[in-house]
């Protein structure tokens, strides 16, 4: 199974951007992505950012996985 974490960009640098990851922040290649802007959100799987999506989707996808993080620390 695959897991794509959204993510927004901060800085761009060639096709290297900065991105803040759920308050990480991380360097990810846009090299899929060049039309990519700073602010948007971006889905990063494997250090590539993979599609650009919404900002509904980001926040809807971000509260799942920190849904499921709740969980699973409930769950130990």
């Amino acid at each position: 199974m695959c897991l794509a974490i959204p993510a927004r960009i901060v800085t761009i640098e060639g096709s290297i951007a900065q991105v803040d990851m759920m308050g990480n922040e991380r360097l990810v290649s846009i090299d899929l992505v060049p039309e990519v802007g700073i602010g948007e959100y971006v889905l990063v799987h494997a250090g590539f950012a993979i599609s650009i999506i919404d900002d509904e989707s980001a926040r809807e996808t971000e509260e799942l996985l920190l849904e499921v993080a709740n969980a699973y620390e409930e769950g130990e």
